[in-house]
């Protein structure tokens, strides 16, 4: 059996780690390539870093911060926000990552997946989808749309028919960050999860909601998900990720704790 991956989650706006609760009021916590060197030493499986406004303010990534973080840390790193073309996803890979997150670009152009899958491989391509509960419809039968620009634009987009169609284009993972739940530390959305997951053949990384290491625990059992993102749990010093990953291991979850 593959081990369960645990992998914060550093969001970035303007060169500075941030934090906010369901997208909204982000305040400044601290230094991201400091940040990144820590989780790395205290075992993180991967890590996510998210430059949350490139979308919104229609402008790239910051490289530098990537390359930065590449060079104080030794395992799979994803980076995404602001990637709307093959040329971005190179330059991210070539700035140190391993994997390049699309989001707001994929939904307004869906063959950059195929693009990228094709020129750098699926295990390169996560899809990054934000998503938040309405009311079903017609349009969004199963209930949750899909939401980008960081939160701020809804697209009227069913998010279990975007995660089937996302991984026929061959995206080789899915990032599924429920906005209802995150920042709240009162867990993920399990409902959410365990739908992307039974419905598709890739690995899901649960996301949005994380207060507590049962929460972990239930978002790859309950949820079924292959993955769990963390972030205001650690960022804030209640939890170490060695405590984390034993509290996992003892509720029976395989997991890396070795490293």
């Amino acid at each position: 059996m593959l081990s369960k991956r645990v992998i914060p989650c550093l969001d970035v706006r303007d060169g500075r780690l941030t934090k906010g609760i369901k997208f909204k009021d982000n305040v400044d916590i601290g230094d991201p390539v400091e940040t990144a060197r820590k989780y790395y030493e205290q075992g993180a499986d991967e890590i996510v870093f998210y430059d949350i406004t490139a979308s919104s303010e229609g402008r790239g990534i910051f490289l530098d911060v990537v390359d930065k973080v590449a060079s104080e840390i030794f395992i799979p790193f994803s980076v995404g926000g602001g990637i709307n073309t093959v040329s971005d996803m190179r330059d991210v890979l070539l700035a140190g990552a391993e994997k390049v997150s699309v989001n707001s670009g994929a939904v307004k152009n869906p063959d950059i997946i195929s693009e990228g899958a094709a020129r750098f491989g699926s295990q390169c391509i996560v899809l990054g989808m934000d998503v938040k509960r309405v009311e079903k419809s017609d349009d969004i039968p199963s209930g949750f749309e899909v939401v980008i620009h960081g939160g701020r634009k809804h697209m009227g987009m069913d998010a279990l028919e975007w995660a089937k169609t996302g991984e026929a284009l061959g995206a080789g993972e899915i990032c599924l960050n429920s906005i209802d739940a995150d920042g709240t530390k009162d867990g993920y959305d399990l409902e959410l999860t365990r739908l992307v997951a039974e419905s598709v053949h890739i690995p899901v990384i649960a996301s949005g909601g994380a207060g507590h290491p049962d929460h972990m625990v239930d978002a790859v059992t309950k949820g079924r998900a292959n993955a769990a993102l963390i972030a205001s749990i650690v960022h804030y010093g209640e939890w170490t990720l060695p405590d984390i990953k034993k509290h996992m291991a003892d509720a029976g979850v395989v997991i890396r704790t070795i490293w």
